[in-house]
């Protein structure tokens, strides 16, 4: 990270002479979006060295009380982004500070001490994230997708709905392109107005960065084109949802080699035996990340067994690895050499959800655990009878749950530290009281004639 003033002053020049006239030191909240002050670029200097300050106590996740001293913001001026719709604009996110320290419950310093524990470990992050999501249109009878053709009860891979949605899509794309994410293919997915991008993976804090972004540059393009974007889980009960698979690898800081892909694995899946380790770190605290990889009442409403037109939800419901099965939580797709986490959605925020996912397996790794159980069965089939035997342990079925099992695990507060794990308990067990006591239109068609 940049921090020298000499070397901003070099990169304040740069900016300039390509037309930047304003910079952003942004920083997320607890829900992965992005907020921050704008400085002209004549004090890009001073913002490089800390100079914005902001209270934490504006923001959801940022505990602090009104009376603290204020945060500062820290740009990581490596991985800018000069805003591709908006080209005089440059958006830098930053590590935050309070009296000169690293703030323990910023989430991106969170997955930082994270990524600073692999490499004391020898270890690289890497991470790639599918980007799925809902482009829709407000209409005078709700939401809708943008073309007249999207009917179908299964539109995945559509090729017409997916032309007449390229107006907004190539933009994107080219956006991301731009900035040089390498988008390699894209699709229309399961449901009617839902999309993927898929685009080349990166070191875990970088690809987190971009998620955040993404999310920011993905509804400023929609709202050129009369939409919006929804990255809302499960807008939609009879259609599937919106995931955010996280495909992780740990590399060799010296060399790069991948140290996941293995040739010789005994079950065939293409996958070493510390990418198995990991794995099994993941599986031993799956119930407490959900809560971060899943975290909004909607969610829940995602990962279940039915629930979609097309027959399935593609989501997992256990806390299970296996091979190219899509049913499993954790999938080690074809080739090898990565795990998949498919129950992180598109609600997420990626900087604490990569935290959370890199520190179980970690342990896993530094614990040599074994992964007991390889799923290679479609797991929505199986009798719950047979749970136990097949070594099965449901995911939680309500923010509720997932909440509670991520107080009891120690090792969230390890991960989070303690005003981080706190705050995140307050606010979802808010979320979830404001959730059980709101009457919905479900309860009031059932009910309201029905004594």
């Amino acid at each position: 990270m940049v921090r020298d003033a000499a070397e901003a002053e070099i990169m304040a020049k740069q900016l300039k002479d390509e037309g930047v006239r304003f910079s952003i030191a942004g920083y997320t909240d607890l829900h992965g979006n992005i907020k921050g002050k704008m400085v002209p670029i004549d004090h890009f200097v001073q913002m490089s060295q800390g100079s914005e300050l902001f209270t934490g106590a504006a923001l959801d996740g940022l505990p602090q009380e009104v009376n603290d001293e204020e945060l500062s913001a820290h740009p990581d001026l490596d991985r800018g982004f000069v805003l591709p719709w908006r080209k005089d604009v440059a958006l830098f996110l930053s590590d935050l500070y309070v009296g000169g320290q690293p703030f323990e419950a910023s989430t991106r310093n969170i997955l930082g001490r994270q990524i600073k524990a692999a490499e004391q470990m020898g270890y690289r992050f890497d991470l790639g994230v599918e980007a799925e999501f809902f482009v829709l249109a407000d209409g005078p009878t709700g939401p809708s997708s943008l073309s007249e053709r999207d009917t179908l009860d299964k539109p995945c891979y559509a090729v017409p709905t997916l032309l007449d949605n390229l107006g907004w899509l190539h933009e994107l794309v080219d956006h991301m392109n731009e900035l040089g994410w390498d988008v390699y293919s894209f699709d229309h997915e399961d449901a009617q107005g839902q999309f993927e991008i898929d685009f080349a993976y990166a070191d875990g804090l970088s690809m987190a960065d971009r998620v955040a972004f993404f999310r920011l540059m993905a509804n400023e393009v929609a709202r050129k084109h009369a939409a919006f974007v929804s990255f809302m889980p499960k807008p939609f009960a009879d259609r599937t949802g919106s995931g955010a698979h996280f495909n992780m690898s740990l590399a060799a800081l010296d060399g790069g080699m991948n140290l996941f892909d293995s040739e010789e694995d005994p079950r065939g899946a293409g996958l070493s035996a510390i990418g198995y380790h990991f794995a099994a770190g993941i599986v031993r605290h799956a119930a407490a990340i959900c809560a971060v990889i899943a975290p909004t009442v909607n969610s829940y409403k995602r990962l279940v067994r039915q629930g979609s037109m097309s027959g399935s939800t593609w989501a997992p419901i256990f806390a299970s690895c296996g091979n190219n099965n899509r049913t499993n939580m954790l999938r080690i797709p074809l080739g090898g050499g990565r795990v998949e986490c498919r129950a992180v959605d598109s609600a997420a925020n990626p900087h604490l959800a990569a935290a959370l996912l890199l520190a179980a397996g970690l342990e896993g790794v530094r614990e040599e655990l074994e992964l007991e159980h390889f799923h290679t069965e479609n797991l929505y089939e199986v009798d719950p009878a047979d749970y136990g035997k097949r070594g099965l342990a449901l995911l939680p079925r309500t923010l509720e749950e997932a909440v509670d099992a991520f107080e009891a695990d120690p090792f969230t507060k390890q991960v989070c530290g303690e005003k981080l794990w706190q705050s995140f308990i307050d606010n979802k067990r808010g979320e979830w009281e404001s959730y059980t006591t709101a009457v919905t239109d479900w309860e009031r068609n059932r009910y309201l004639k029905f004594f």
